[in-house]
């Protein structure tokens, strides 16, 4: 059994899309940065914390994740207020950014780790378009400060790379792992 170790309705809804069974156990886990972590071991390690902290028989693979917006190799987590969420959107307002997410799945004491690097692109936004978006809520437990699958899709101008690892999970490098820990079983 598959067992995700976050309550992420995005996520649930990655592994749903794709047909892949599971169940919930979210993990409660310190997502701070540690002092000058970059972002690609940032999230690495949160999915390896979140993955080791659900107990689950000899058979489950425990699925931790962790996503996060990056711009001038700045890590965007889920802003703390309206405030901080128009900050984010300005910041990246017209501009490229990076969404990382690492990814971990566990069986046993073995471990797997992994991330995923998805490029996009925004259009230039007015500050009154950022408080018209930031005013709906809709960015407040975002990453980043934006759901690409909801009201913030009409800002972005290209994707280049995994559109579900920009929702929350890239289920290609989740299914990757599964196909061989499957194929070890079988």
């Amino acid at each position: 059994m598959l067992i995700l170790a976050s309550q992420s309705p995005r996520r649930s809804e990655i592994l749903e899309r794709a047909g892949i069974p599971f169940v919930v156990k979210a993990a409660n886990v310190d997502e701070t940065p540690l002092p000058d972590e970059d972002p690609e071991s940032y999230v690495k390690r949160v999915a390896e914390l979140k993955a080791m902290a659900i107990e689950a028989g000899p058979a489950d693979v425990v699925l931790g994740a962790d996503t996060v917006v990056v711009i001038d190799r700045r890590m965007l987590g889920k802003p703390a207020g309206v405030e901080d969420a128009a900050a984010m959107l300005k910041s990246i307002s017209g501009r490229k950014h990076e969404v990382l997410t690492g990814v971990c799945l566990k069986r046993g004491q073995q471990m797997t780790a992994d991330w995923a690097v998805t490029l996009v692109w925004f259009i230039t936004l007015t500050d009154e378009e950022i408080q018209e978006y930031v005013a709906t809520g809709e960015p407040m437990d975002k990453a980043g400060a934006y759901a690409v699958q909801g009201l913030a899709s009409k800002f972005v101008e290209k994707i280049e790379g995994s559109y579900t690892n920009v929702v929350g999970l890239p289920v290609e490098v989740v299914y990757k792992h599964l196909r061989g820990e499957l194929q070890q079983r079988g």
